[in-house]
């Protein structure tokens, strides 16, 4: 059986170190699975996951001209459709209001309010790709202090109410 990059094999496990561990693989060829690959969860000690002459299903991430074999067990597992966890969407979330305070609470996030700037035609007015870089680096400058601004007096209302001011 020869071993191609993208195949599943099974191999055991000869030797585990703290940035991953060596797996025997047919035809007297060994490859090592990096920390990183051992599991979906995070992996403070290979040790959790892993024992010397456990069989494992692994699979073959790379080849190198050396003969260096890269292997993935987090890969070679099936996943099922529920298992896999959702993206969460960028942005901010909707503070909760504690009991007692005026939480301050921000209703929509920073895409659905026109911030994503990756996309033409955004809220950097609607010159969109016909405006210069200069000018739209100048909009978004300017857009940018105006939040700020705005940030900061929301912000120094609510020290006032407390006493006011910093502390030294």
């Amino acid at each position: 059986m020869s071993i191609e990059v993208g195949s599943i094999v099974e191999g055991v496990v000869s030797g585990i170190t703290n940035f991953g561990a060596f797996i025997n693989l047919p035809d007297n060829k060994v490859g090592l699975v990096h920390i990183s690959e051992v599991a979906d969860v995070y992996v403070k000690d290979v040790k959790d996951f892993l024992k010397e002459q456990d069989k494992v299903k692994v699979k073959v991430l790379s080849v190198d001209e050396k003969g260096k074999i890269g292997l993935s067990v987090k890969q070679a597992q099936e996943k099922k459709p529920e298992e896999q966890p959702q993206r969460e969407q960028r942005g901010f979330a909707p503070r909760q209001q504690h009991e007692g305070g005026s939480g301050f609470q921000r209703s929509e996030g920073f895409r659905s309010a026109g911030g994503d700037f990756r996309r033409g035609g955004s809220r950097f007015g609607s010159a969109g790709t016909n405006a210069s870089f200069e000018d739209k680096l100048s909009r978004f400058l300017k857009d940018s202090d105006e939040r700020l601004t705005d940030l900061s007096r929301k912000t120094d209302s609510k020290r006032g109410g407390r006493g006011g001011g910093r502390r030294r």
